[in-house]
């Protein structure tokens, strides 16, 4: 999809560059050159001049020429050969010569020189990072960083719509991978039906040109803070976790979502609900000055009293935007405070020795005075061939259904009172952590829109 030039975006970048008497920055990192320019290159060669004033330059493969007329939004676009018969240097070096000849002219400089995280290019297997040489042509140049940062904490309402893509395109995979999960199916067969339905049918849609997945699945006794994929099986009674990244077109979406075959077992049940306890309590810290250092420090604090003192072992909180983890990251000891139209990733988890807990995570906006998930949610349902009953705030996931679908028909469901919103304006409830079905198993029920209720239905 081409999306229009985001001008409010771009203009509160001038601004921030304006405070701090930047006249251009040079950017390389993939999510900043699509932050800037809409253009998500191939293989990381790509960088972008963005002056205070004017108009930006891309540079990128000659190669990625039609990509660039397409998605990006600069007038001026210089190309750099991905093999020149009488340069042996790598491409890099001939991007840095684009890039100094667009940048001539311009006095106070602006680079990324204290960035540690990048997001992917469309290639991802080999992640481009730039040389030392890069930064030294710039001898003058400051961090900007920094400045990037502030800019990107703050979502457009484009920036909300391209994370809404994202969220639709996870939620209809994870219900893809609920309808096939089996007894005995290893982790990375899970992983496999679930990224393959992001690609194909995330990229199949009219208004993504690509979709790329990214996932960690953890089986009963494989969840734990932070481990790859495996071939553990699927055992009924306990959760299959799905930690899950989807890019489309450059912006991203980042959940964790869980399934289960069968009936929880009991100590997963109430771990379920001491997590969405904790869960829908620092949702409703992330308003709009409130200390970020409080959703850290009362998360833990909170997941201590229950008896899991020192937990998580990773952050509760932070951005999502052109990259899956991008500031703000509260920390309990760290300052700011949330600010409108901040979009945020509320992930407490709980992990056993020796293997096993459960995480939730969800995606938050803060506007207003009052934070809102991010997704679109469903709260809970029933169907023909089976049933479907979501966890909500306080209750545990054994709670009614709402509304009634007829997956027979393909018919959208017929409201009982439930709550589903559409538009920029979002629903109040978080994400539920299972939901269950008739039958031999019960899947998640994760957030899905209106407007891909119908689509969603009809592969039922």
């Amino acid at each position: 999809m081409n999306w229009a030039r985001d001008d409010a975006k771009l203009e509160r970048v001038r601004a921030l560059m304006a405070e701090e008497a930047l006249d251009a920055l040079v950017v390389r990192a993939p999510d900043n050159v699509v932050y800037l320019t809409n253009f998500w290159g191939m293989k990381g060669y790509d960088a972008c001049v963005f002056p205070r004033e004017g108009e930006p330059v891309l540079i990128c493969l000659e190669a990625s020429a039609e990509d660039a007329a397409r998605m990006g939004w600069t007038s001026e676009v210089r190309y750099v050969r991905g093999y020149d018969e009488h340069d042996p240097r790598p491409v890099p070096a001939r991007t840095l010569d684009a890039a100094l000849e667009a940048a001539r002219g311009y006095g106070r400089v602006g680079l990324e020189h204290s960035l540690g995280t990048q997001a992917s290019d469309r290639m991802v297997g080999e992640p481009t990072t730039f040389t030392k040489a890069w930064f030294d042509a710039f001898p003058n140049s400051v961090d900007a960083a920094p400045l990037l940062a502030r800019a990107r904490m703050i979502k457009t309402e484009q920036e909300v719509a391209r994370l809404r893509v994202a969220n639709e395109i996870a939620t209809q995979a994870m219900h893809h991978v609920r309808r096939r999960l089996e007894p005995g199916m290893k982790e990375s067969e899970a992983a496999a039906i679930w990224q393959g339905y992001v690609h194909g049918q995330g990229t199949a849609r009219d208004d993504v040109e690509l979709a790329l997945a990214f996932s960690l699945v953890w089986a009963g006794k494989g969840i734990k803070t932070f481990t790859a994929t495996s071939d553990l099986p699927v055992v009924e009674g306990e959760p299959v976790l799905f930690e899950i990244w989807v890019c489309a077109d450059g912006y991203w979406a980042d959940h964790t979502k869980n399934l289960v075959l069968g009936e929880l077992k009991a100590e997963y049940a109430e771990l379920e609900e001491q997590v969405m306890a904790v869960y829908t309590y620092i949702m409703r810290l992330c308003t709009p000055t409130s200390p970020m250092a409080d959703l850290d420090r009362i998360g833990r604090e909170r997941l201590g009293d229950m008896g899991y003192p020192g937990q998580p072992s990773h952050p509760i909180c932070h951005g999502v935007g052109a990259r899956a983890h991008e500031p703000p990251y509260p920390h309990q000891a760290g300052g700011g405070t949330f600010e409108e139209n901040m979009v945020l990733a509320i992930e407490p988890g709980v992990y056993w020795a020796g293997g096993g807990g459960l995480r939730v995570e969800d995606r938050t906006t803060t506007i207003g005075s009052a934070a809102a998930s991010a997704s679109t949610t469903r709260r809970c349902g029933t169907g023909s061939r089976r049933s479907v009953l979501c966890s909500t705030p306080g209750r545990s996931s054994r709670s009614r259904g709402c509304w009634t679908s007829s997956e027979s028909t393909g018919s959208r469901p017929a409201s009982r009172g439930c709550r589903r919103t559409t538009g920029t304006r979002y629903s109040s409830s978080p994400a539920p952590v299972f939901a269950r079905r008739s039958g031999a198993s019960r899947g998640l029920c994760p957030p899905i829109s209106r407007r891909s209720w119908s689509s969603a239905s009809r592969r039922r």
